[in-house]
């Protein structure tokens, strides 16, 4: 509260979440980008500034847990790798995302870059993943935790050989990923593997290819759930050997969920994300080329799967895989198209519009639109849950709306969306990041105050230190 004893502003009328109270009718008071009070309506409080939001929801802000950025997907350079990206973030409630950074060199110059990059130009504030490739920066992992604030690492199990040239990463093997788990578990960090048999891959591509198949159904045959699957089920086993934190990224299919979930029987320190398009769109989606995307989208049974997944827990976190590659670089045939394609403006409505409507409880669709990555990154309880002390990062949303999906109020660079013309059951009206509107009324802020989130622990070290100090 302000020193005169007015906060600077009172969200009146709406219905808030609660975790384990559901929707609760509060008013949300917000003073210094924290929230300063949850009072009950008509409470005597004084504010400088009111906003009725009658009718509608109050969530935690949405986190992005997988987000690429740069016009190459490696890092971003230019101001509008932030600016436009988080824009199209904060239009679909997202306040905090988590971008990967890929390079070779050591992180220590690629930070103060990226950071620069995104400094006064995004729109949520933001953390970094690196995805390491070299044994110089596995040794690093000590020190990137403890001067940069990340303690979350990507690596390709698929980039053996020249795979990862395009990148600019080196091949890797069984090896680097056992010694680069111990070593992350050893700083308290998460690894997020991205989990393809690649051998099983370069196999496939040597077939035949039918050219009677759509599209996305030959991308699909050519890496099918098996090659996802069985790389799951050995880093989850790596991972239990040498006490690390694995956290699974865009898992995809029910043969990868299932084998998650087998070796989670035996070993606790294992997460699953999925992503946006993996709930939506299957090989028979009409969006072609623009839908490509490692690994690919899979058949309807998939996607049940992965929504029963969410709705028992099985799937921690729902990202995006976001990548602002123009549109350009899609319309080519499904071999030739490059993969992956912009989405981390609509994982909170489809998660939740599309959960509510599902039956799946409120709760867990918080959790993993939300809650879930600030407790699996280390950014719990600032962000993630509607309570005081907490940054002020709200997403206000209107259940009773649609949001028909149009690629120019997406903001994305990349021109394009596979769900053009999809109608969401869900509207966002404003997104408040840190107290600050970043969505007013469906229209975007011109000045963007994300800034980064430092962060010391992740995976099971962050839940364990949650549990003991904010229990």
């Amino acid at each position: 509260m302000s020193n005169d004893g007015i906060h600077e502003l009172r969200l009146r009328g709406g219905r808030v979440f609660q975790h384990g109270a559901g929707l609760q009718e509060l008013d949300i008071l917000v003073t210094g980008g924290m929230i300063s009070g949850l009072v009950a309506p008509g409470t005597p409080v004084s504010a400088a500034e009111e906003v009725d939001v009658t009718g509608k929801v109050v969530l935690p802000g949405g986190i992005d847990p997988h987000v690429h950025l740069g016009k190459d997907i490696r890092v971003p350079r230019d101001p509008d790798d932030a600016s436009c990206e988080t824009a199209s973030a904060v239009a679909g409630g997202i306040t905090t995302m988590l971008v990967y950074l890929m390079s070779a060199d050591p992180y220590e110059g690629v930070f103060a870059a990226s950071d620069a990059a995104m400094a006064g130009n995004s729109h949520t504030d933001y953390g970094f993943h690196f995805v390491l490739g070299t044994d110089e920066q596995v040794a690093q992992i000590p020190a990137y935790v403890r001067e940069l604030g990340v303690p979350s690492f990507k690596f390709f199990m698929n980039f053996r050989g020249d795979e990862g040239k395009y990148l600019g990463l080196p091949g890797n093997d069984d090896a680097y990923m056992y010694g680069l788990l111990g070593t992350a578990a050893d700083a308290g960090a998460v690894v997020n593997p991205h989990p393809e048999n690649i051998e099983l891959v370069w196999k496939l591509r040597d077939q035949p290819r039918d050219e009677s198949l759509p599209p996305l159904e030959a991308w699909y045959r050519s890496r099918p759930p098996v090659v996802e699957a069985e790389a799951v089920q050995r880093v989850a086993y790596f991972a239990s050997a040498t006490g690390a934190s694995v956290y699974a990224v865009h898992t995809s299919s029910k043969a990868a969920l299932d084998a998650m979930r087998m070796q989670q029987s035996a070993y606790p320190n294992l997460f699953t994300e999925t992503c946006t398009q993996y709930l939506t769109l299957t090989t028979d989606s009409g969006c072609g080329t623009y839908g490509k995307v490692n690994p690919p989208v899979r058949h309807r049974e998939d996607v049940e799967a992965l929504w029963e997944g969410l709705r028992t827990g099985a799937v921690d976190t729902v990202g995006s895989d976001h990548n602002a590659r123009h549109r350009t670089a899609k319309e080519k045939d499904i071999w030739s198209a490059s993969a992956g394609f912009p989405g981390t403006g609509l994982v909170l409505p489809t998660t939740v519009g599309e959960g509510l409507r599902r039956g799946i409880e409120l709760e867990r669709l918080v959790d993993a639109t939300s809650t879930r990555a600030a407790q699996l990154f280390g950014l719990f309880p600032r962000k993630g849950t509607i309570r005081v002390g907490s940054d002020a990062d709200l997403a206000v949303v209107d259940l009773n709306a649609t949001t028909t999906v149009r690629a120019e109020t997406q903001y994305s660079a990349a021109e394009y969306s596979p769900w053009e013309g999809t109608e969401i059951p869900l509207r966002v009206v404003h997104t408040i990041v840190r107290g600050h509107f970043a969505l007013r009324d469906g229209k975007l802020s011109t000045t963007p105050r994300g800034t980064y989130l430092a962060r010391s622990r992740g995976g099971a070290a962050a839940l364990a230190h949650q549990q003991k100090e904010f229990a």
